[in-house]
């Protein structure tokens, strides 16, 4: 046998065995690590997702929480995880965001550019900067006005360093010259306690993890992220509105597994993702709490994550955010 033909018969072999693994797949439990404490967006969205993949793929499918370190910690695991499938991500928009932070603080273990592959956008979530109601302003601008004329010094609370409301806390701190305190997290869940008990002044997250509280008028909302108005909170206007284009940011929800992990998989992956967010009972709850149903393909997920790098990285940069 030639080299040639060597070749062919090793290429062969490899295309066979990389569809068989496709074909066999899954074959044992699957785990979706989210970054967070449970109770956040993240993991409600991860929950309601395995729920429906392994009632379709006929696993186990584990939700795991490993919270910290504004949800890099999660991310490392998954990371270092084999790329056969069997290990996921679940984050959000704090991960193109603390994982910059990391990378320029030289404590990062992985490298977002590199090291993941999208699954699906499982769902967008518009994010909101929230305060307790004690404080007078009734919106961000206001907010800002208040700090200007240094009559109260505020504590704002984020889930970790170089998540949404670190740098969007930090931006609006450099950007306009008032002084706030930055208070972390281990997630949303008791950066919003904390919110709602009056023990920090301003927070905020994705707005399914706070919008029943705005409902219920123990915290308010100050002003939302999203590029127009959200249709729960009709009166709430946006960063940009309000003078501050440069806090808009697109929310969302996706799973993610290792950057080497074999196609098919991340297309079984992707359509199982697909599937559980569109069923119809699954929808409905997604939607309850302000999230938009996506499944949107890989190079979606890519793309999107891709853009926030870029669109984060001078400004974590400027700012000289570390995680």
């Amino acid at each position: 046998m030639n080299m040639f033909s060597l070749k062919a018969l090793l290429a062969s072999l490899l295309l066979c065995s990389t569809a068989a693994l496709g074909q066999s797949f899954p074959s044992k439990p699957l785990r979706i690590i989210v970054p967070f404490p449970a109770g956040g967006t993240t993991d409600i969205v991860a929950r309601l997702v395995a729920q429906r993949m392994q009632e379709s793929m006929g696993q186990a499918v584990l939700v795991e929480n490993q919270g910290g370190a504004g949800g890099t910690i999660g991310a490392a695991t998954v990371a270092k995880s084999a790329p056969d499938g069997y290990t996921l991500l679940m984050h959000n928009v704090t991960f193109p965001m603390a994982s910059v932070a990391a990378q320029l603080g030289n404590r990062a273990t992985y490298d977002v550019d590199r090291d993941f592959a999208g699954v699906s956008i499982a769902v967008y979530v518009p994010l909101v900067i929230t305060a307790h109601p004690s404080v007078p302003a009734n919106n961000l601008k206001e907010l800002i006005s208040q700090l200007k004329d240094k009559k109260e010094h505020y504590t704002y609370g984020s889930t970790g360093p170089g998540s949404f409301m670190h740098v969007m806390g930090e931006a609006l701190r450099i950007r306009t010259g008032v002084e706030m305190t930055h208070i972390p997290y281990k997630g949303a869940a008791p950066l919003k306690q904390e919110l709602i008990a009056g023990r920090i002044n301003v927070g905020g997250d994705q707005l399914s993890s706070s919008l029943a509280d705005i409902k219920a008028g123990k915290i308010k909302a100050l002003a939302t992220n999203a590029s127009k108005r959200v249709p729960e909170l009709p009166d709430v206007p946006t960063t940009r509105e309000l003078g501050f284009d440069y806090l808009e940011a697109d929310g969302w929800n996706g799973l993610f597994v290792p950057a080497k992990t074999p196609r098919d998989i991340i297309a079984r992956l992707q359509k199982e993702t697909a599937a559980a967010v569109k069923n119809p009972e699954t929808a409905k709850r997604l939607q309850d709490i302000g999230a938009q149903p996506v499944g949107s393909s890989p190079a979606e997920q890519d793309a999107i994550l891709k853009r926030q790098v870029d669109q984060f990285r001078p400004i974590i940069k400027d700012m000289k955010i570390e995680g």
